[in-house]
């Protein structure tokens, strides 16, 4: 491919697009070209161009998204590189934030006035303003704020028609997509009743406020490419306080959260047994079956303090607790959280040939069904002798699960597959939803119908054409292709897409460490001596 728009960065060279191949989650596509833009200009210069060529566009940010919404064999729409404005209004508490802009980055502007953003990914050091407007993104504190949408006060977006505008919300003029009643009807009969959901198009959203924003919030890139963001921030609670609880029994989980939700916490974080395995864990005693990590936040320390001794003497009448650990203060908390914070990239301590395969990563589901769906992920993993890593937010209903296939095994392609399928009925039968905060990507986009059913798929499609008419914009994501293979195109085994060896190392190094803030560049740059 030639260079097309001049004033672009726009590259073909094989190493620099092998650099990009690879996301956070399971994929491996090589992408036809990279195009690295520095303005809205230039993102819609690239827009133009990919219209007349008929050429899909993936936008990205870090690369640190799961479902495989940030790879693709068109042209890799880089975010990362410039779009770093970065402005505090602390009288009228927002910032305006450009779409690179990572979630740390803003919480450290935001600090010295006393404010911060309160949903706060795990991936923060290096999740983008724009990647999380894409997906929605929450965090361990989305059990008391609510996922990233509410607190999108503005976009700048550049449209599929290479348009730079900008969309408010509280604006109700020029709707591109209208739901009749009998369309709301079904949308509020079809969505999922979960805590938390982001997957499919946000009609349920839309559908109540009116504001474009909430349909654009969580369309991975889909209907519009985000540039910037206006946020809403608030005061940073003053005190904090809260516990540890060791469980022998992941049962004790039906009864023992539901109490935590009744007072009000900021997070209720769980990590399971066998995560828990591959962390320096001293600080839980042996069987723990789970660890739940709670935080309290209060305007006043007597209340943080009250709360913790509240939950303390609750959680400790509970039976199949093993031990409870207090913190009173912020300090504490952080030392209790530590080993949250180490959750991800604990399974850097696998083998190499025992790879974790983020294949049914993202459900959410019931708070009263959540030990259910653990005991039956356990089972089907179990069924098919795939050990699994579980953590997330239990607060919220909604775990991460991570598939630590050994890949040296005889079939363990099928009892992968196997296990997305369990995973997934699982989730039908219990009123769950596929995405609580990644998104749906290529990994999901194709058992959609199972959760809303044909005539909400219909909507979605009359989303996407009616701000993407020429599907140019991330296809295959939201909406399946005609030939989705959920488990096509993996990172590992021998039919991973050949890149050059010493890139394929480096990509395998930023799994490990979480390094998503490198640049891609730097990688093709480089080379084994």
């Amino acid at each position: 491919m030639t260079r097309p728009i001049p004033k672009v960065r726009f590259e073909t060279d094989p190493r620099v697009r092998a650099a990009y191949a690879e996301g956070a989650g399971i994929y491996r596509m090589v992408p036809e070209a990279v195009a690295i833009p520095a303005s809205s200009q230039e993102v819609a210069d690239v827009i133009r161009w990919a219209a007349q060529q008929r050429t899909p566009l993936v936008p990205r940010g870090a690369g640190s998204g799961m479902p495989g919404g940030n790879v693709g064999r068109g042209v890799i729409l880089d975010l990362s590189q410039g779009f770093r404005d970065l402005e505090i209004d602390p009288h009228r508490r927002q910032a305006r934030t450009g779409a690179s802009i990572t979630w740390q980055q803003l919480a450290d502007a935001a600090r010295p006035y006393g404010l911060r953003l309160p949903p706060d990914p795990s991936s923060g050091a290096f999740a983008t303003c724009g990647g999380m407007v894409a997906a929605n993104a929450s965090g361990p504190r989305t059990v008391r704020y609510g996922s990233v949408r509410p607190w999108v006060q503005a976009l700048e977006v550049v449209g599929a028609d290479g348009a730079i505008r900008w969309t408010r919300r509280g604006e109700r003029s020029g709707e591109r997509f209208v739901l009749s009643p009998d369309e709301r009807r079904l949308v509020a009969d079809r969505f999922p009743r979960t805590r938390k959901n982001s997957s499919g198009y946000a009609l349920d959203a839309y559908a109540a406020s009116g504001d474009e924003i909430d349909l654009l919030v969580g369309s991975e890139g889909t209907l519009a490419v985000v540039t910037q963001v206006e946020w809403r921030l608030e005061p940073i609670p003053p005190d904090a306080a809260g516990l540890a609880i060791a469980c022998a029994d992941l049962a004790v989980l039906k009864d023992l959260v539901p109490f935590l939700l009744s007072l009000n916490p900021s997070a209720v974080e769980l990590l399971d047994g066998t995560l828990l395995g591959f962390m320096d864990a001293d600080a839980v005693p042996p069987g723990t079956a789970c660890l739940l990590l709670v935080e309290f936040e209060r305007e006043l320390a007597s209340a943080a303090h009250a709360v913790v001794g509240d939950a303390a003497r609750g959680v400790q009448q509970q039976r199949g607790v093993l031990e409870v650990r207090s913190a009173v203060d912020r300090h504490g908390l952080d030392e209790l959280w530590a080993v949250r914070r180490r959750a991800s990239s604990s399974l850097a301590r696998l083998p190499e040939t025992r790879r974790s395969l983020q294949v049914i990563e993202d459900g959410c589901v019931p708070i009263d069904r959540l030990s259910d769906y653990i005991a039956g992920l356990r089972t089907a993993a179990a069924a098919r002798h795939l050990p699994v890593a579980l953590f997330g937010h239990a607060g919220d209903g909604h775990v991460h699960v991570n598939a630590l296939a050994d890949v040296t095994r005889a079939g363990w392609r099928d009892d992968v597959a196997g296990l997305y399928e369990d995973g997934v009925a699982l989730l039908q039968r219990l009123g769950g939803t596929p995405s609580g905060e990644h998104g749906d990507g290529r990994l999901r986009a194709g058992v959609l119908e199972r959760f809303f059913g044909p005539r909400v798929m219909e909507l979605f499609a009359r989303v996407k054409h009616a701000y993407d008419p020429l599907t140019i914009l991330n296809p295959g994501v939201i909406l399946p292709p005609a030939d989705w293979a959920p488990l096509g195109d993996l990172k590992v085994g021998p039919e991973a897409a050949p890149i050059p060896d010493d890139i394929a190392r480096r990509l395998r190094e930023i799994e490990r460490s979480g390094g998503w803030a490198v640049p891609k560049l730097d990688l093709a740059r480089s080379s084994d001596p």
